[in-house]
């Protein structure tokens, strides 16, 4: 075995405390133990067991820290005064860490456990500690072995015993404080007391994550839903991945298992494969897989037991398979609970747990979700009881029929439904009526219709002459009609589908002129013919391979064919206005599109706003959505954003007979895009939610529902709800990059944004990074400048020097390209001109800084002479100065504690002479003077800059030895100030000069 130097092992821990909590940092940690103890050196085997506590307090091997910590002990009490203030201190804060180990584990008999608390009361009433950690420990222990009298006693003394620096953060306090009332049963009670923890005033290590966590269940049982669905995007973000956390994880399991979520919960389960695993703290194995069966549980009561789940100690698992190892390892360990604490405590809230039922059915999350499989079921469920048109749901069987017809006969979104009913209990009838069994061939026909199925043709056929046979021959006459629309479907010659047209137009108009569907159908069949021969033209233009026979249609080709459907829907509707006027109401919405299609919104939007009135008019509610929808979209785009939100608002309020999800979602979708562009974020952040539950419904996840989710994100962010904006975002990330490059570079630079104001400056680089690729190729250099620059500003953030200077440079090179932003172009420069700085201050860094800023100057001026009046052009140039002075103070500054400081690296700092500091700040003066100065030039809104140019130029005259240059640059400022009227003097100018005239005469006394 290698021996660790002493230089090696010091290396070695403050390498391992920043190293990723887990099982390798644990390992390492108790390698550098073992050295230190080996080196004999007793202060450094002290650190080595301090870092090894740490160590496996956030990771999933916790309760080791009682070996570490028994040897820490026995050190102090061998010879306390060999312990720093500060070691003592760290000591008597780890025996809370103990208490909770030992109470974690079941291995340890409770009369140990016990032992340990009285010997931690002992230690910190001789030490001088309130006894306040002691009785929070002693609630638990007391809670877990079943003795509430106890657990209620020592909550109360938690709570009146005084707070020190022994007590745990507030934070952390009020976590456990809010976790006791719950298991209380007071979910209101605990969301009071974590308030201040959940709204993030007071936070720590691993808070608010845990509450965040926690607050989940009490939230929905509460029926506090969007609070539930918040804490979970940003808790779960928090808790991802951290070892430590993973009790915490599996609440975020257990809520999407609740809510409807599963697929969700199944992902959040796939990202923790590698944990999965007998975990060394029992408790939090019992904690973690827990959460874990809840979500089986819910699977295997869906139908999704051989469902794929995760492997399990490298064996591949289902839902079933996973279960039954998980839950017998689980009742194993709650038993082993239950044996140390004499009670069944822990095993009856164990499977209580896992049993528990769903607290709301269906809650949108916003995060896409792969959806799961339906299930493989044997047994047919009974159907949902489906309300007719008039609303209340259909007993009797005849009733079922009327309602169906009727819904039928209106165009009802409900009537499938119905007629689905009618199928199922059609078998339980004691007759079977011929007319109903063809009205059910009917429904089947048309849905085949629908779907484009080739045999949709011969269903027709047959219902038309079943309805022939009954004598029902305004039946036949519609299935004619529609047999030459699914003709058109299946792609026939333009020939066939015209006689069945004709076909279908005689049969109408040969019905008996009593009969008072007559008129309907001869309409029904003249718009269906307007229709159909638009599209006939279209495939006619074509030649025989699907292109037109004469190269590309020409626009007068494409027009005249709008112009020739326009004047026959045009007269459609000035035929039959009484006569059917639904039909009347979809030709006019038709008749909008096509004049939308010519480039004239303004005549498209009368038409459009009468096809609504027409179809409400005749008691179609749902048949207004449409044009109501279109209609508010072109008004967006007329900028007439209070019109077009009246018009989305009234098709969100008609639209509640809708049963076709796409609908439910475009309606939605379009009022969220208004209200978001109108600042209404909040409404529209919960209709854009909805929208993307209806288009996952619908089954256009990626495509709708990631437009859905990309507004969600947007309105989330201008709420402030910044992790949220990026949870929901992310999730659609891969849906959103198949939307073409442009909507690509948005997407990732809202994504850089919103990680970097999360602090996650790594992944926010990328983005931005990523963004920059996709417009390599684009004519205009400017959004890839803008992206590198973004980019190089984010890894200069995250301190990555060299990876920034590469991107700023690129940055560079990009805005000299286009010439057209020296703001920007500036702005690189003086970042360029810092970071050379980060590594060493010497000359020659400091002289490649100067070149830096004077190039920067140079370009400003170059701009100016162009546009000399340009105030932000000035002010830049009043900031290069004034950075550059920064730069010089710094080489002195860095010069000065060189000199005096033996262990500073010469080859990393300056060495300047007395003279070379006098010119250095004589050169520092004037350019303060000189930014100064072009700052009073820009007016009072630049009077803070110019104070901070006036403070710095005086200080430095002060260290200079010329005390009155210092003090009269500041009397002159306050002279001219005094002589102003009071209004236009701001209110705290008088006060900042006049204390630092006070603090530069003081610093000369």
């Amino acid at each position: 075995m290698t021996i660790l130097t002493h230089e090696e092992i010091v290396r070695g821990l403050a390498e391992n405390r920043e190293a990723p909590n887990g099982a390798a940092r644990n390992a390492h940690a108790e390698a550098l133990a073992d050295a230190a103890e080996a080196g004999g050196d007793r202060a450094l085997f002290r650190e080595a067991l301090d870092n090894l506590i740490n160590a496996y307090l956030y990771s999933s091997e916790s309760p080791k820290i009682l070996v570490p910590f028994a040897r820490l002990l026995q050190e102090y009490d061998k010879d306390p005064a060999a312990f720093s203030e500060w070691e003592t201190h760290s000591l008597f804060w780890q025996f809370k860490w103990v208490a909770t180990a030992i109470a974690d584990s079941p291995g340890i008999p409770l009369a140990s456990a016990t032992g340990w608390l009285e010997e931690m009361e002992r230690r910190y009433r001789l030490a001088g500690y309130s006894r306040r950690p002691v009785h929070d420990a002693e609630l638990w222990l007391a809670h877990a072995t079943g003795d509430d009298e106890r657990a209620e006693r020592a909550f109360r003394s938690w709570l009146a015993a005084e707070r020190d620096d022994m007590s745990d953060c507030q934070a952390c306090e009020l976590g456990g404080q809010g976790h006791y009332a719950v298991l209380q049963g007071d979910d209101a009670e605990a969301l009071e007391l974590w308030q201040p923890v959940l709204t993030g005033k007071l936070v720590c290590a691993e808070e608010p994550h845990r509450v965040l966590a926690s607050s989940l269940l009490p939230l929905l049982r509460l029926g506090r839903t969007d609070e539930a669905r918040s804490n979970h995007l940003r808790g779960y973000r928090m808790a991802r991945g951290n070892e430590s956390l993973l009790p915490s994880v599996a609440k975020h399991i257990e809520f999407c298992a609740l809510t409807g979520n599963t697929s969700r919960g199944l992902e959040i389960l796939a990202e923790h494969t590698s944990h999965v695993a007998p975990l060394a703290n029992l408790d939090d194995r019992l904690a973690f897989h827990g959460g874990i069966l809840v979500l089986l549980h819910r699977l295997r009561e869906q139908g999704h037991g051989e469902l794929p789940a995760v492997s399990y100690e490298g064996t591949p698992r289902t839902v079933s398979g996973l279960y039954e190892v998980l839950y017998a390892g689980c009742l194993d360990i709650a038993g082993q609970f239950d044996a140390r604490n004499g009670t069944t405590r822990v095993s009856d809230r164990f499977l209580a747990r896992v049993a528990r039922e769903p607290l709301a059915a269906d809650l949108p999350l916003g995060v896409r979700s792969i959806g799961l499989p339906r299930p493989v079921t044997t047994v047919v469920e009974d159907a949902p009881a489906v309300p007719g048109p008039e609303g209340a749901t259909p007993t009797g069987f005849a009733e079922l029929i009327a309602r169906a017809r009727a819904a039928r006969d209106l165009g009802h979104p409900g009537a499938d439904a119905l007629w689905a009913e009618v199928a199922l209990r059609l078998a339980a009838q004691p007759q079977m009526d011929p007319l109903v069994r063809a009205d059910l061939a009917d429904q089947q026909a048309l849905a085949a219709g629908r779907r484009g199925a080739p045999e949709a043709r011969e269903l027709l056929a047959a219902v038309r002459d079943q309805y022939r046979a009954l004598g029902r021959a305004e039946r036949a006459a519609l299935a004619e009609l529609r047999m030459a629309g699914a003709a058109a479907q299946s792609a026939a010659a333009p020939a066939e589908i015209r006689e069945l047209l004709r076909t279908a137009l005689r049969s109408a108009e040969a019905l008996d002129h009593s009969e008072p569907l007559r008129a309907r159908r001869i309409a029904l069949a003249e718009l269906s013919a307007i229709r159909l021969e638009s599209y006939l033209r279209t495939v006619e233009a074509a030649g025989p391979d699907g292109h037109h026979e004469h190269g590309h249609p020409h626009e007068g080709d494409q027009e005249h064919g709008h112009g020739e459907l326009a004047a026959e829907l045009t007269a459609f509707v000035a035929a039959h206005p009484e006569t059917a006027p639904d039909l009347v109401a979809e030709a006019e919405e038709m008749l909008g599109r096509v004049i939308l299609a010519q480039g004239d919104p303004e005549r498209a939007l009368p038409l459009l706003a009468a096809s609504a009135a027409r179809a409400l008019a005749a008691g179609r509610t749902w048949q207004a959505v449409d044009p109501l929808v279109l209609r508010a979209g072109v008004l967006m785009s007329l900028d007439r954003a209070q019109e077009a939100e009246e018009a989305a608002r009234s098709g969100l309020e008609h639209a509640a007979e809708l049963t076709d999800a796409e609908a439910q979602g475009v309606v939605r979708l379009t009022l969220a895009d208004i209200l978001l562009r109108r600042g209404e974020t909040a409404e529209a952040a919960s209709l854009a939610l909805t929208a993307a539950h209806w288009f996952d419904r619908a089954g256009l996840g990626p495509d709708s529902g990631a437009q859905a989710r990309l507004i969600l994100a947007r309105a989330y962010a201008r709420s402030e709800r910044t992790a949220e904006a990026a949870e929901v975002l992310q999730s659609a990330l891969p849906d959103l990059l198949e939307h073409g490059d442009g909507q690509t570079v948005f997407v990732r630079e809202f994504l850089g944004d919103l990680l970097r104001r999360l602090g996650e400056l790594r992944p926010a680089a990328e983005q931005y990074l990523l963004a920059a690729e996709v417009t390599k190729g684009w004519e205009d250099p400017r959004p890839q400048a803008s992206l590198a620059q973004s980019a190089a500003d984010t890894l200069d953030d995250a301190g990555l020097a060299e990876e920034a200077v590469a991107a700023y440079e690129r940055a560079l090179e990009l805005h000299r390209r286009t010439g057209t932003d020296p703001v920007a172009e500036v702005r690189v420069l003086r970042s360029l001109a810092w970071l050379g700085l980060r590594q060493e201050i010497t000359a020659t860094t400091v002289d490649g800084a100067r070149g830096r800023m004077g190039a920067a100057a140079a370009v400003l001026e170059a701009a100016l002479a162009a546009d000399p009046g340009l105030p932000a052009l000035r002010s830049e140039l009043a900031q290069t100065w004034h950075q550059l002075a920064q730069v010089l103070d710094r080489y002195v500054a860095g010069a000065r504690e060189a000199d005096g400081d033996e262990a500073t690296d010469p080859a990393r700092t300056a060495s300047l002479s007395p003279a070379q500091v006098d010119a250095l700040r004589l050169e520092e003066i004037e350019l303060w003077d000189r930014s100064g100065r072009t700052y009073a030039e820009l007016g009072p809104d630049h009077l803070r800059d110019r104070f901070q140019c006036l403070n710095n130029a005086a200080w430095t005259e002060q260290e200079r030895g010329d005390v009155e240059a210092g003090a009269a640059r500041v009397t002159a400022l306050i002279d001219e100030a005094r002589a102003l009227p009071e209004d236009e003097v701001p209110d705290w100018l008088l006060p900042a000069a006049e204390r630092l005239l006070t603090q530069l005469n003081g610093r000369d006394g």
